[in-house]
């Protein structure tokens, strides 16, 4: 059981770690990709976690691991943070930049076109 939790913690941290790669990189897309893959390593992680060795036992024997998953679960939620930012700053310029676009294009309206 101890190889089984130190195995799903090393998993967790390298999906993390790959995350944190693209969020920093700015590419989304890969960072969407790797949702499924961080779903199932934090649930996998979860069920090794509650059938390991007491927590004393884990906690000694994985204090690096725990660590990484620690430094890189903060990294992680900053690096999201920015993301959403960044979005938000493309979706402001895209709505500022469309009613310009749209001047000199026709409409259509009750009277045509």
């Amino acid at each position: 059981m101890t190889q089984d939790f130190l195995q799903a913690a090393t998993a967790l941290a390298d999906t993390l770690a790959a995350e944190n790669r693209a969020l920093t990189n700015l590419d989304f897309g890969r960072a969407t990709a790797l949702l499924a893959a961080k779903q199932r390593a934090t649930e996998a992680f979860a069920q090794a976690a509650t059938t390991s060795e007491d927590m004393r036992t884990r906690r000694n024997l994985f204090a690096d691991v725990a660590t990484r998953l620690r430094d890189l679960g903060a990294e992680n939620q900053r690096l999201l943070e920015r993301a959403v930012f960044v979005q938000g700053r493309v979706i402001g310029a895209i709505v500022r930049a469309v009613p310009k676009l749209a001047g000199g294009v026709p409409r259509y309206g009750a009277g045509g076109a």
